[in-house]
């Protein structure tokens, strides 16, 4: 059975809710794991404050995407978090860890005190920055389950080489992203740091991105069947490498928000080439491809679709917009003050 427009539509907006998070709170990652390379004192506070005033609201993506699975494919969203639970787990509680240590580092004149927060603010997004490149490796090389969509793995199965080169790989790409965004919103010693860190980080992430995509080819080969007859694949494939290619330059020229910019895109059509290689496919079998979840026999019905995209045009552009107005009230470099974490 073909895909309904429906489906489609549902499948594209699932991958848009996931790349706005991953360029949005990507760079927020990115800053917690830099922040364990930091100074103390002020140079930490710092790093905590370029992303005080958006890192919640850029998580709302996350939650939306969230909300959007369960609502347009409840068959994935069941077996994906009975699949990935104890990592879904490890996830959440660093996710907590982090915004806890946003809000009570400073609320101690003690050094013992700020310096354990400072390692739970770097490892709670440490940790995230390689469990989500892990998830997407066990989707591209697909879960064992059986007929009726059952998972029939384990959590040590999902730990396996594919999917931790694929979270290295989310870990370099995270780290470029906000060295990059943690140089636009600094100065001093700590841009000088983020400077430092992103051309290593972008080399990190320009090696492990071939490296993956070769080891993907050994293993799932079915994920390249039809992909140059698409022209998507094609303007992905330009936009992933100008992206990546802009990086490095951009550092060098201290042009750091064009290379933000660039580093943007090269996630985004790096995304897109994953999401377009799995349609209609959503979750892969191991066991046999034709188990599989795709949009066709894990979607909801079609009112349901319909309800939820009626809800998703008026829902989205007050988040989009939300999204905006907070960058742009909170656009310059960090200053920090008597309010500041």
């Amino acid at each position: 059975m073909e895909p309904t427009s429906l489906q489609t539509i549902w499948y594209l907006l699932f991958g848009v809710l996931i790349t706005g998070y991953a360029i949005l709170d990507g760079f927020d990652l990115g800053v917690g794991v830099l922040s364990l390379f930091g100074r103390k004192g002020r140079d930490r506070r710092l790093y905590l404050n370029a992303i005080g005033p958006v890192w919640d609201g850029n998580e709302v993506w996350l939650l939306t995407a969230g909300g959007a699975l369960f609502a347009a494919f409840p068959v994935v969203y069941a077996t994906v978090f009975s699949a990935f639970y104890l990592a879904l787990m490890l996830l959440l509680v660093a996710l907590i860890f982090r915004a806890v240590s946003l809000e009570f580092r400073s609320r101690i004149e003690s050094e013992a005190w700020q310096s354990f927060w400072d390692w739970g603010f770097g490892l709670g997004s440490l940790l995230p920055a390689v469990l989500f490149g892990v998830a997407v490796g066990n989707i591209l090389r697909g879960i064992p389950i059986d007929s009726q969509g059952v998972f029939t793995g384990s959590f040590l199965g999902l730990l396996n080489p594919y999917a931790i080169v694929v979270g290295l790989l989310s870990l370099a790409m995270f780290t470029t992203h906000g060295a990059l965004y943690l140089a636009i919103k600094t100065d001093g010693e700590v841009q000088k740091q983020a400077v430092r860190w992103a051309t290593p980080a972008w080399m990190a992430w320009t090696v492990l991105y071939v490296g993956a995509t070769l080891y993907t080819f050994l293993i799932s080969p079915w994920l390249f069947e039809g992909l140059p007859g698409h022209p998507i694949f094609w303007i992905s494939i330009l936009l992933a490498l100008g992206g990546l290619l802009i990086v490095p330059v951009s550092v060098r020229d201290r042009r750091y928000a064009r290379g933000f910019v660039a580093s943007s895109v090269a996630m985004a059509a790096m995304i897109a080439l994953a999401a377009l290689s799995l349609y209609p496919r959503l979750v892969p079998s191991l066991t046999d491809l034709a188990h599989s979840l795709t949009v066709v026999n894990a979607s909801s019905t079609p009112r349901t679709l319909t309800t939820m995209l009626i809800i998703a045009l008026v829902g989205m552009p007050i988040v989009i917009a939300y999204t905006i107005a907070i960058y742009r009230i909170f656009r310059g470099k960090v200053e920090l003050g008597p309010e500041s974490y």
